[in-house]
């Protein structure tokens, strides 16, 4: 018996989210996949929400796309913020599961083929230092290193940071969302020459309202950036 299957005998596979038996590491139980909508099929090109219809060549926008500014050129997502996606969202988040920025990054870099570019750099969404000093760490970062890992890009964990502290987004109004974030990122100095004119994969855990993807698109654009598409794990929907 090698090495690998001794080590699978004494610490058999358990599901990523609710410790059950499954037959490979990093992976979910039937029920804990059941409850997990990942995001397949046609999507909103600018947010990756789920939309009726078949999936085609052809660009499609929903609703809030439609009548919203994206400064973002393409965006996607791995699953809806519900269910067990919520529940993997916050154990990533606020439980210190550091060990699901893995399997997380392997969904987000499935759907995020289609936005990929060879010479693009990937950067994560940034927490404000005093609340990375409580949190430890940015689980956007943990995804945003694997993630371009996975897809052989260039990674930038503090190509951005947030200049202000903006409190928790929960509770207000999109528009109070926006305005709450304008200005609050800014590409430091030192990473000013990395971003400019690079194609940026700006990468967070979660898509509400869109409000921290502008903010922080606008703050790269300012620096120079070329293009920039975003990626999150999950994405929240009206009808989730």
């Amino acid at each position: 018996m090698g090495l690998q299957e001794a080590l699978q005998v004494l610490y058999p596979p358990q599901c990523i989210s609710c410790g059950a038996g499954v037959t490979s590491d990093f992976g979910l139980c039937g029920d804990c996949w059941r409850e997990t909508s990942f995001i397949a099929g046609l999507v909103c090109d600018l947010c990756g929400v789920p939309l009726q219809g078949e999936d085609s060549e052809r660009t499609v926008l929903c609703d809030d796309c439609m009548t919203i500014a994206r400064p973002w050129s393409q965006g996607r997502a791995a699953m809806l913020y519900k269910d067990n996606g919520r529940r993997i969202v916050l154990a990533l988040k606020h439980g210190d599961r550091l060990d699901l920025a893995r399997p997380a990054a392997l969904w987000m870099h499935k759907v995020a083929r289609p936005m990929l570019k060879q010479n693009m750099l990937a950067i994560p969404v940034p927490l404000h230092w005093f609340r990375l000093f409580r949190r430890r760490y940015n689980q956007a970062a943990l995804l945003s290193s694997a993630v371009a890992k996975l897809a052989g890009l260039e990674s930038c964990p503090d190509g951005l940071i947030r200049r202000r502290t903006t409190g928790s987004q929960e509770g207000r109004n999109r528009d109070a969302r926006f305005a709450n974030l304008r200005d609050a990122f800014a590409v430091p100095e030192r990473h000013r020459k990395l971003v400019d004119q690079r194609e940026i994969l700006l990468v967070d855990d979660v898509m509400t309202s869109g409000a921290t993807f502008a903010a922080a698109t606008e703050a790269l654009f300012a620096a120079g950036a070329a293009s920039v598409s975003v990626l999150s794990l999950a994405r929240v929907a009206k009808d989730a």
